[in-house]
């Protein structure tokens, strides 16, 4: 009951190191290595009043947003505490996205993996610790994922502080670029904006599902976690298509940049289909691993099942967006999604669970607004209008 509303509160600052990334990639394939420098220490600077802001905002309006959500009262008050604790680690989440996101920027992809990999063991082994040991429950779940984050942030910190490359980060020079911080905003501001306005969407699903008990939620929030499987993976290669884009047309190569796009695109379609058919097979035993309450495995099964091969048509609401993001035009992508994921799928569960109000009509909502997107974008880049936008 509480991912889709976190996404919600801190996305808009996630779309701001997007805007980073693109800057910085830019720079970087142009080899301007003073506006580079100049990108990193507004980010970076950005990144730690987003992480304050976002703490004060977690521990005060908790609570209200689970409510108005209409979360069930057996479950409000420990996520409630979960939310409070993990708000209290975004600090450290904002400074590794802005982090690694300048990191990518260069061409280093491998040591934010390494120590995300890293803080993800640790989350593992702190939850067994907290909970199974100390039996500390929801709260000893909130702690790992908070001290696995700070030690992810830490490493990130380090690789910057102590490069000798021309991306080095230095800690007397952090200060706000006004002119950078416009141009991150321009880029990063629209993407943050989207993806804030599509977990509001997500929030307004999981409203829905909300309605069909405890049972459904759980078996909702069971398919939520395995389909990142399959999501995941994509949501990298746009990302890196964003930073090829941007890098190439920083060093004049628009041919190149378009052409990574087509190999991105083409790649994410092929891991997106073979990691789904893995999960359509073993789905009843995937969702067990989170529980295995016969009906929460039920209605786990249904949701990965139905939607899991539907994800394809995120591929382009990833790649190809990301590319435009890359060149400078975030706008366009922006309006797409919030037609696709907030008006258009508003309508549709508010018609289809009018007609047909069951966990399945509800569960669709999700691809009806990923086809949309999906022609609606691959229409636009083929269009060529976002070349024109290029910019910075």
């Amino acid at each position: 009951s509480t991912s889709s509303l976190i996404n919600l509160l801190i996305n808009v600052f996630i779309g701001l190191s997007i805007g980073a990334n693109v800057l910085v990639a830019r720079y970087y394939g142009a080899k301007n290595d003073r506006d580079m420098s100049e990108t990193i220490h507004t980010a970076i600077t950005v990144s730690l009043m987003s992480g304050l802001f976002l703490v004060f905002l977690g521990l005060f309006t908790s609570r209200f947003w689970l409510e108005l959500m209409g979360t069930p009262d057996d479950v409000i008050d420990k996520s409630t505490i979960y939310m409070r604790i993990y708000f209290a680690g975004m600090p450290a989440t904002m400074v590794y996205n802005f982090g690694s996101a300048i990191l990518r920027a260069v061409g280093d992809t491998k040591r934010p993996l390494y120590f995300l990999c890293l803080s993800s063991v640790m989350n593992i082994a702190l939850d067994l610790l907290f909970v199974v040991g100390f039996g500390m429950a929801i709260e000893g779940v909130a702690y790992a994922t908070i001290i696995s984050q700070f030690v992810s942030a830490i490493l990130v910190l380090i690789v910057l502080t102590r490069s000798t490359e021309n991306y080095r980060l230095t800690w007397k020079d952090l200060r706000i670029n006004k002119k950078i911080f416009r141009q991150i905003l321009m880029v990063g501001l629209p993407t943050g904006f989207q993806q804030s306005l599509t977990s509001f969407s997500n929030v307004y699903v999981q409203s829905y599902i909300n309605t069909f008990g405890s049972s459904c939620m759980a078996g909702w929030s069971s398919y939520s976690k395995i389909d990142q499987f399959v999501f995941l993976p994509m949501q990298s290669i746009g990302q890196a298509s964003t930073t090829f884009m941007s890098q190439n047309l920083g060093a004049g190569n628009l041919p190149r940049a378009k052409k990574g796009t087509g190999v991105a695109m083409r790649l994410a379609l092929i891991i997106t289909f073979a990691s789904a058919a893995i999960l359509f097979l073993f789905a009843p035993s995937l969702v067990a691993i989170f529980n295995q309450e016969p009906d929460v495995v039920r209605y786990g099964t249904m949701f990965l099942r139905m939607n899991v091969f539907m994800l394809a048509f995120c591929c382009p609401n990833q790649v190809v967006a990301g590319a435009m993001r890359g060149a400078g035009d975030s706008r366009t992508p922006m309006l797409i999604m919030l037609f696709s994921f907030v008006l258009f799928r508003q309508i549709y569960l508010y018609i289809a669970t009018s007609i047909c109000n069951t966990a399945a009509v509800v569960g669709f909502g999700y691809p009806i607004g990923w086809i949309v997107a999906s022609i609606l974008v691959e229409l636009y880049y083929m269009s060529g209008k976002w070349e024109k936008k290029i910019s910075m």
